[in-house]
């Protein structure tokens, strides 16, 4: 069990997401870092696909009034707790009866997961455990949390084990790798050349529907075109020529002509890019941004 004493910008109930209903208009969603997650979770003795929570920028104060086993991966964010033991990341953490955790400012990125021991308890739709903010469905009610929120744990299974994660190393300021997108034959030289040496800034209207980017302006050839299947990573560019980096909880389809893609490594960067961080783009090969995506956490125990 625990209590919301305090909300944070944004917590939201969160598992790997609901894949195969895009058909009604549903996307995926799930975690922004859905391996930041099952990390978390294997640092609990979880299932990987257990529900924890992402949390945005600020995070909340929580209490456990029976203690409990759990785990944060992700972005820092300056934190406490009520015992004055150690706040670590990537790591099992033990709370006693009665503990607080306070999560405060994002220091190194922007979202976290906490896992708990268990996992939390919210009922199933479609099935998946996730927040779906644009329906109104999913997680705890639909919506973020609030304070006064009391959320229960699925019973844990197995002896507690201290563990330590390594997550991949990823360089935060380096440019995002791209493939070139169904559309790129839409864009002009000026085009092209805008998008691929500009640099942009994350405006500050981004959230998990899609990451707004100001900078130069992307021309292309003022087209209408038919709807089009669209996954998280697409970069579409309206008309008004500043890209728009679809997000978790993005439209299943769309009709602006879609410039590059961003590669599935490169997706937990975009999960930590806050407002006003400087975003840039470099091309790489289909067949090596495969090679890419495997990429792992290394999971051990402690002593």
């Amino acid at each position: 069990m625990i209590e919301v004493v305090r909300a944070g910008l944004c917590d939201l109930v969160m598992d790997p997401g609901r894949p195969g209903w895009g058909a009604l208009g549903v996307p995926a969603g799930g975690a922004a870092d859905a391996a930041a997650l099952a990390a978390a979770n294997r640092l609990v003795g979880n299932d990987v696909a257990a529900a924890g929570l992402e949390i945005t920028l600020a995070g909340p104060l929580l209490r456990f009034p029976a203690g409990c086993v759990a785990a944060l991966t992700g972005a820092r964010f300056a934190a406490q707790r009520s015992s004055s033991a150690a706040v670590a990341w990537d790591e099992t953490l033990v709370l006693s009866a009665g503990e607080t955790l306070s999560l405060e400012r994002a220091q190194d990125g922007c979202r976290c997961w906490l896992a708990l021991r268990g996992g939390l308890a919210v009922p199933q739709v479609m099935g998946c455990r996730s927040t779906f903010l644009p329906g109104g469905f999913g997680g705890h009610l639909g919506r973020a949390l609030q304070a006064g929120d009391r959320l229960a744990c699925e019973p844990g299974a197995g002896r507690v084990r201290l563990l330590r994660a390594q997550p991949p190393a990823r360089e935060r300021a380096a440019p995002l790798r791209v493939v070139i997108g169904p559309q790129a034959g839409l864009f002009d030289d000026a085009g092209l050349a805008a998008f691929f040496a500009g640099s942009y800034r994350v405006n500050a209207t981004s959230d998990r529907r899609g990451l707004r980017l100001s900078g130069p302006a992307v021309t292309h050839a003022r087209v209408e075109l038919p709807s089009q299947g669209v996954l998280p990573g697409a970069i579409q560019v309206p008309p008004d020529g500043q890209p728009i980096i679809l997000g978790w909880d993005g439209p299943v389809t769309g009709g602006y002509p879609v410039i590059a893609g961003v590669i599935a490594a490169d997706l937990p960067m975009l999960a930590q890019l806050q407002p006003g961080d400087a975003v840039r783009f470099t091309t790489i090969e289909l067949e090596a941004a495969r090679e890419q995506a495997a990429a792992q956490w290394d999971i051990e125990e402690l002593g």
